[in-house]
């Protein structure tokens, strides 16, 4: 997406994969200064190897513990991290809603996806979470680290459950946003994250999963329900357009264009 553009915005730059070693960020940094590149993106294995290696990290990239994106600005890299601000801005465009107005569900709450997801949603203001997890004891850190961020004069009314079916069904008339950061969906054979038929139509549902051979089992049924939803594709398109700002910060990404190149 990014190749098409930086051709509609008439910059004289290309986009190109670069395979570097676990263990040699700092050293391709150097190599990416040196050779007068102007921003990359940074995938797993490498995002909490990156956030040592820049020169200035953004107050959010260092909250989250990860960069996934560098921009580089008169010889010095600034980190970045795209995963929280991507999401708010798909929920917009997807449901027409800020998530500050919004009860939220996050399904793997525990892993980096759905810490990302409940950082970004708290200091953006939202107000209500429930955070499902396989283990729910392992949400304890995340609760602490929510707590620390809310302003006591308007707490965060903060809730643990458990990814079992029936637990997560009995709660679906509590929330209004429900975001699948667990990698249920990548596989067909996947067993259902929620009972058939407890979706309604006033939900929005998000599944971060994105499945090239269809929709996941998530999304099929919040059609079926008649719920607004968006998938891992739309998280792409908008942590790209992110990216994109970053590297070009006079420019505003041309988000159809993207949209396109994305969808090939």
């Amino acid at each position: 997406m990014h190749n098409p553009a930086l051709q509609a915005c008439g910059i004289d730059a290309q986009y190109v994969r670069v395979q570097v070693p676990v263990g040699s960020v700092k050293e391709a940094f150097g190599l990416f200064v040196k050779h007068g590149f102007l921003g990359v993106n940074i995938t797993i294995p490498h995002k909490f190897e990156a956030l040592e290696a820049v020169d200035v990290l953004d107050p959010l990239a260092r909250r989250l513990g990860a960069v996934n994106t560098l921009a580089i600005r008169d010889g010095q890299m600034f980190g970045y991290n795209t995963d929280g601000p991507g999401f708010l801005r798909s929920v917009k465009e997807a449901f027409g809603a800020d998530v500050k107005d919004l009860r939220l569900l996050i399904l793997g709450a525990g892993g980096g996806a759905g810490r990302a997801v409940a950082v970004q949603s708290v200091l953006s203001g939202c107000r209500h979470l429930l955070l499902a997890n396989r283990t729910e004891s392992k949400l304890a850190p995340l609760l602490n680290e929510l707590s620390g961020l809310t302003d006591p004069s308007a707490p965060v009314q903060l809730q643990t459950c458990t990814l079992d079916p029936a637990d997560l069904a009995a709660r679906l008339p509590e929330v209004d946003l429900i975001v699948n950061a667990t990698s249920v969906g990548m596989k067909a054979e996947d067993a259902p994250l929620l009972p058939a038929g407890c979706l309604e139509a006033r939900h929005f549902v998000y599944d971060m999963v994105y499945r090239a051979s269809g929709p996941t089992e998530l999304i099929q049924a919040a059609t079926a329900a008649g719920a607004p939803y968006a998938d891992g594709m739309c998280l792409l398109l908008h942590q790209g357009a992110i990216s994109f700002e970053h590297w070009f910060p006079n420019e505003t990404a041309p988000i159809e264009v993207m949209r396109k190149g994305l969808l090939g």
